[in-house]
């Protein structure tokens, strides 16, 4: 579920929530009652959930192959030598 944030009109406070994208906006402050409006928000992180492709994977898997790359390397020049 993403993450909407708001900010009151009235009092100037900012909370954070989690709701459906098929939930309605919410319309009033948790705080004083006044008027809030959703906040634009953005830099998120992006990860593939379910089955196959995850982005954190991703990133350890490429940096695991390539250390064992340069480990066989060094392996083969010992032996050749």
């Amino acid at each position: 579920m993403p993450t909407y944030n708001y900010k009151c009109n009235e009092c100037n406070f900012k909370f954070s929530i989690m709701q459906s994208i098929k939930d309605n906006p919410l319309d009033t402050c948790k705080k004083c009652g006044g008027k809030i409006n959703r906040l634009i928000s953005s830099n998120f992180g992006l990860i593939f959930k379910g089955s196959g492709f995850y982005l954190t994977d991703y990133v350890k898997n490429k940096k695991t192959q390539r250390n064992k790359q340069k480990s066989s390397i060094k392996k083969g020049k010992q032996k050749n030598e």
